[in-house]
């Protein structure tokens, strides 16, 4: 039930026709997928975090390579990964490439009684894109232009979005950040896209067993695409350059009733790789949706 429930909301709220439903179907697995991250949106670094928000910190490494991988319970047995890969392009900053693909499994087709009488139903939605970032006057800024396609069943729609970003340190441990996601249109309630915010708050630094640590607080708004807003509100332990935890907990928004959901992650650096472990706490006795990334450097 809670599989066809994501493909509902995208089949139901939007009256524009198969195309415009598909696109938020797609944009709601893609949410699903999202559960995992235990910082806002807005704020989510690393190579393959362009593809929630392209504006990511001036890295000094040549060449980023970034990929993750995300499974759902098999309650709603969503699966999906991201990959991307950045290179330092001299004054025109960072370029790169980033894709991504998420879908669900296990959906046959029935007919009068629940015994299958055919094959999978095929229910996808992937996107490829080019990304570009850089600072500017001590701004980061970034921009994907992505190719989407999303299909349920028979049925294929495909679309171009445009999305920007933006980060910067406002003041001595202050960070704010904002980011559009799979904009494609100028309608502030558009259930095929998102816009993010978050701003970031050192709450401390100092010595932690014979390393510096730092304790970061954070709120991320998600919001723009149709029903009420997502508010996260969550909180970053940093332990040198080696390990880093986060927790974060998400009012999520909804055509009717709100939602409660909590995730934590862990980051662990060993020389030029980062390794990431997250997952959410589940909900309705679901069980939880996990990530595992790896991002690798090379100077």
């Amino acid at each position: 039930m809670q599989r066809i429930a994501v493909l509902l909301v995208g089949l139901a709220v939007v009256p524009a026709g198969p195309g415009a439903a598909q696109q938020a179907a797609g944009t709601a697995l893609w949410r699903l997928a999202a559960t995992t991250l235990p910082v806002p949106a807005a704020l989510a670094t690393g190579t393959a975090a362009v593809f929630w928000n392209p504006a990511q910190i001036e890295d000094s490494a040549r060449t980023q390579l970034g990929l993750e991988g995300i499974e759902t319970p098999a309650a709603i047995g969503a699966s999906g990964m991201l990959a991307a890969v950045r290179v330092r392009a001299g004054s025109v900053g960072q370029i790169g490439l980033v894709y991504g693909r998420v879908g669900l499994s296990d959906l046959t087709r029935t007919g009068d009684s629940p015994d299958p009488i055919g094959g999978d139903v095929p229910v996808y939605s992937f996107a490829f894109g080019a990304t570009w970032s850089r600072p500017v006057a001590g701004t980061a800024l970034g921009a994907t232009l992505a190719y989407h396609e999303t299909r349920l069943d028979l049925v294929r729609a495909t679309r171009l979005t445009l999305d920007l970003g933006v980060s910067r340190d406002v003041a001595p441990g202050l960070r704010v950040a904002a980011a559009t996601h799979f904009f494609s249109s100028f309608s502030t309630s558009e259930p095929a896209q998102d816009v993010y915010a978050g701003v970031e708050y050192r709450l401390w630094q100092g010595p932690v067993w014979g390393d510096r640590g730092v304790v970061r607080a954070r709120y991320g708004l998600a919001f723009g695409h149709g029903f009420t807003a997502d508010h996260q509100v969550g909180a970053g332990l940093e332990l040198g350059r080696v390990v880093a935890l986060d927790v974060g907990v998400t009012r999520e928004g909804s055509y009717s009733v709100a939602g409660w959901r909590a995730a934590a992650g862990v980051r662990v650096t060993i020389g030029k790789y980062r390794i990431t472990l997250a997952r959410d706490a589940g909900v309705n006795d679901l069980g939880s949706a996990y990530r595992v990334g790896v991002d690798a450097r090379f100077r």
